[in-house]
């Protein structure tokens, strides 16, 4: 039975807290669903919603996955630093131009190096087994198509991931010997990584088409283009990268997908020294034309670039950073820092997106290529914030993508110290994706990307935005408790 008690302020009160509960104003705390909220604030009632959900979607097996690693006897936090400390402190410098077979290792007459994880012949989608087609034939290892798909399925030849051989490549990102490739080297750690040149958009051998057109672009890109950009670099010197990708998300780019700051960044750095090599007038002005009307020569800059960085922070005990994201239109692979060279994969999404005429979601292979390495870096689609008018592109609204960088933020470690978002007050990018977050918050990594036809020979038919497997998240966060978690053995 409650007393009735005179108050400080001489008023009378209740001295039961209960009932003085209902007799004051009531501020509520509301988590979890919004219904209970809506009710509250219908009656006049104060109400503060607190965003929340269950960690990993509330299942008990990632959870205890999740619990065991906490537990377990690695510092994940000071391995998670000491990871993104060497992305952060990466330099990704331009020093040359060569030729596969002599710079890219392991690469031989007969190695067609591929995006993506692992796969083989049988299993490739329509673009890659165009552009393997082509590649077979840009190398003379097959006079027609039929011929080149005997040889591709007959055993003779040497797939390999780009990843493998310290390398990336655009959509099916086929690398063959005789191709001219960018050299980086990450002035801060040492380590160097490679990249083909860009064809440019449509019907291009990374899209999986392989016509006459397309192999004669290649041979000129061989014979003519690599050599004069090769010697204007000499004359130049190595070209720093990291700030020219900085200057490039202040001018409206991310990395990916729009690229044209970039190129055109790469058109003044080369031009004066192109025009001094002495070359005949109209090899030169070819070779700036070919640039300036292609936006894209410069995701084959960016990529190495991203590869080259975090690369380094590969084979770091005890770190769940995610150092390698790729796509081989068949499968999506992740891999983990402490986790050595293990894939762990999931099946290949559909690009959702903006399609040319004539094309549509029927016409699509699923998400394929190397260029989500721009994201593992931080950049691409987790700086689309820097690069608003990317909506025209690959579909949505400015405000979409603000929010999609911001929501980046919630899955990874640190910021860049190099790469700032000016419409966000110039935070750094979001660096350094933590797999335990992505599996906690049930955030995946956002990806922009283009789309190629399904069918091998046709080309580009748009572009969109795509979301990764959730499978290879959770079977990764399985693998590193197994490894390092409580109660576990390595």
């Amino acid at each position: 039975m409650s007393v009735d008690k005179t108050l400080p302020d001489g008023t009378s009160g209740c001295a039961d807290p209960v009932l003085g509960l209902f007799s004051s104003p009531l501020k509520v705390l509301n988590l979890g669903l919004d219904s209970f909220a809506d009710e509250l604030s219908a009656q006049g009632v104060e109400v503060l919603r607190v965003r929340w959900k269950p960690p990993a979607g509330g299942n008990a097996k990632l959870i205890g996955a999740l619990d065991r690693i906490t537990r377990g006897g690695f510092d994940v936090e000071t391995a998670n630093r000491e990871a993104v400390s060497r992305i952060l402190k990466g330099k990704p410098v331009l020093v040359d131009v060569g030729k596969a077979l002599d710079v890219v290792p392991g690469m031989t007459k007969r190695t067609v190096l591929h995006a993506g994880p692992p796969i083989t012949w049988e299993r490739m989608c329509g673009p890659m087994r165009g552009a393997v087609i082509g590649g077979l034939l840009y190398e003379g290892l097959a006079k027609t198509r039929a011929e080149a798909e005997g040889l591709a399925a007959s055993g003779g030849v040497d797939f390999s991931p780009c990843h493998h051989h310290a390398s990336v490549g655009p959509m099916a990102g086929v690398m063959t010997a005789s191709m001219p490739v960018w050299i980086f080297e990450n002035e801060t750690y040492g380590n160097r990584s490679y990249c083909t040149f860009n064809e440019g958009l449509g019907k291009v051998l990374r899209y999986g088409a392989f016509s006459d057109e397309v192999l004669e672009r290649l041979r000129w890109i061989e014979k003519e283009l690599a050599p004069l950009m090769k010697r204007a670099l000499a004359l130049h010197g190595p070209l720093d990268m990291r700030n020219i990708i900085a200057q490039a998300l202040q001018m409206g780019d991310e990395g990916h997908n729009r690229n044209r700051a970039g190129t055109s960044l790469i058109i003044r750095e080369f031009a004066p020294y192109l025009v001094r090599l002495g070359e005949d007038g109209e090899k030169v002005a070819k070779a700036l034309s070919f640039m300036h009307a292609n936006d894209h020569f410069f995701l084959n800059l960016s990529m190495p670039a991203s590869k080259c960085v975090v690369d380094a922070a590969a084979g770091v005990e005890g770190s769940t950073l995610i150092v390698t994201m790729a796509r081989n239109g068949t499968d999506f692979g992740i891999r983990i820092s402490g986790l050595g060279d293990r894939w762990f994969t999931g099946p290949a999404g559909i690009v959702e997106g903006l399609y040319l005429p004539g094309f549509s979601a029927a016409d699509a292979a699923p998400d394929i290529g190397d260029s989500v390495i721009t994201e593992t870096a931080g950049i691409g689609g987790f700086a689309m914030a820097a690069a608003p008018a990317i909506v025209k592109f690959v579909g949505g609204s400015p405000e979409d993508a603000l929010a999609w960088t911001r929501r980046m933020y919630e899955i990874t470690v640190a910021e860049s110290e190099f790469y700032r978002i000016p419409i966000l007050d110039f935070r750094g990018t979001p660096t350094g994706i933590d797999l335990r977050k992505v599996v906690e918050t049930g955030i995946l990594p956002v990806i922009n990307t283009g789309i190629a036809h399904r069918e091998p020979g046709i080309g580009m038919v748009g572009a969109g935005l795509v979301k990764p497997p959730v499978n290879c998240f959770e079977d990764a966060l399985f693998a590193f408790a197994q490894t390092y978690g409580e109660g576990e053995k390595a």
